[in-house]
């Protein structure tokens, strides 16, 4: 068996790094949608930060599984699309009421991050260690702002 390299990557990191970029692309989509939905300016921006994130990071995973000739995913999953028309209802009626928001990004954001810990596990010692390594810290920052944040609005 050869060594695996991050241009001759196992087919079964391949199909982990599939999961990932499918994460990334449902926390993309949910960030864009919230930031739109959202009455408070300053988390609006944040939103459209961490989906600025969030893309960056699938487009580098993308690239990988396309250096690997493999075509990359390109689209999110059918139940984050469920989970962005909830929050899109529960902004609604509650009129954009950040808290709420939050609560709901925090659990895309819980998602996203128990995917990029399974994978970790999943692909220990794998070429691309470094690189999930690295967009695991970038998610975890994210997630636990979220978190922070959501706790704060939870007392206002």
């Amino acid at each position: 068996m050869a060594l695996e390299t991050k241009h001759n990557l196992k087919e079964e990191t391949v199909e982990k790094i599939q999961k990932l970029i499918r994460a990334n692309i449902d926390s993309y989509d949910g960030f864009r949608e919230a930031s739109e939905e959202i009455d408070d300016k300053n988390l609006s921006a944040l939103f459209s930060q961490i989906a600025h994130d969030r893309s960056s990071l699938a487009t580098e995973l993308q690239n990988y599984v396309e250096w690997n000739g493999e075509e990359a995913e390109d689209d999110g999953s059918v139940a984050a699309s469920v989970h962005r028309t909830w929050i899109d209802i529960r902004g609604k009626l509650n009129g954009g009421d950040a808290y709420v928001i939050l609560i709901e990004a925090e659990r895309g954001e819980d998602h996203i991050k128990e995917a990029y810990e399974d994978v970790l596990k999943e692909t220990a010692g794998s070429a691309l260690n470094d690189v999930l390594t690295e967009q695991y810290s970038i998610v975890k920052a994210g997630h636990d702002k979220i978190r922070d944040l959501r706790d704060r609005y939870k007392n206002k």
